[in-house]
């Protein structure tokens, strides 16, 4: 199974661009998908959903063009928009059986289905409450159980883990590192270590262009020995930040500890500081800036 993107445009109007001349080949296993708002991340899932149309460039799925013959990829997609509707009055077993019937699934194994994925995402204990009375975090994860149904081979998942607390998150990259072996996933997250854990694969977009598309240990390989902690007063604080790439910081009695990144050729501050090992958050973080300066991908 295999995408490949070839000069993949879409522009809007006023001279706006969604993508610019966007390359990409994506075989079986998770892609992470991660970039600023606004970088180009929910246009290229739009498209590949086919439900956007591209201006130029071509997408084939398993050598087939999507925009030609969409229904290609329609029957075995799972989609989960940033955005999605569900019907509050219906229980999750009625809205996701409901969707069954809308994919062409119906029967005795389909209801078998929907009950391990209610139990898989831990919506056992409500399946038979409206889901107009859930929390956002649950309605978050009757989306993604709705995504699953049918069994897709290609899923497209628009920041799947908004919404979700730390156990339920861990839940849903468990299901997702199961699933991923036989189909190609294409996951969208602004929480970098979500994606850390789960992708083998990961596109750094900006600006509606690609900058980095590698394994993440290529992409912390470029990152070694350039983070570092220190720690810093609040007087000093302010400037530091104006001056240097800072990925994290915490407040402390007497000041704050900071934990910084630097840029390709930039030498490090006259202070203190202490080597840590970088993170898939310090590198994308440095790739950004580089783009931001109209450098190369800080490799």
């Amino acid at each position: 199974m295999e995408i490949s993107i070839n000069g993949l445009t879409k522009k809007y109007k006023g001279n706006k661009y969604g993508l610019k001349n966007f390359d990409l080949e994506l075989k079986t296993g998770v892609l992470g998908l991660i970039g600023p708002n606004g970088a180009g991340k929910s246009t290229l899932m739009r498209i590949l959903a086919t439900i956007s149309r591209p201006t130029e460039g071509r997408v084939t799925f398993n050598g087939v063009d999507i925009v030609s013959a969409p229904d290609t990829v329609r029957k075995t997609l799972g989609y989960l928009p940033q955005d999605f509707g569900v019907y509050p009055n219906l229980t999750a077993m009625e809205f996701l059986e409901y969707i069954a019937a809308i994919k062409g699934f119906t029967g005795k194994n389909i209801r078998t289905r929907i009950e391990a994925l209610l139990e898989e995402l831990n919506l056992t204990a409500v399946r038979n409450k409206p889901i107009g009375t859930y929390s956002g975090g649950m309605k978050q994860r009757i989306g993604i159980a709705q995504v699953l149904v049918g069994d897709p081979k290609l899923l497209i998942l628009d920041e799947p883990t908004v919404g979700l607390d730390p156990e339920e998150r861990l839940r849903f990259r468990n299901l997702l590192s199961d699933l991923s072996g036989e189909r190609i996933v294409i996951l969208s997250s602004h929480i970098v270590s979500d994606i850390e854990t789960i992708a083998n694969d990961i596109a750094i977009v900006y600006q509606g262009s690609l900058l980095v598309h590698d394994f993440p240990e290529s992409i912390l390989a470029a990152a070694e020995n350039s983070a570092f902690e220190t720690t810093l007063s609040n007087a000093a604080f302010e400037e530091f930040k104006r001056k240097y790439l800072v990925s994290n910081s915490m407040r402390r009695a007497d000041g704050w500890t900071v934990r910084f990144v630097l840029r390709p050729g930039e030498e490090l501050p006259g202070i203190e500081v202490q080597p840590v090992k970088a993170t898939l958050e310090d590198a994308y973080l440095r790739v950004i800036a580089m783009a931001k300066r109209g450098g190369n991908d800080g490799r």
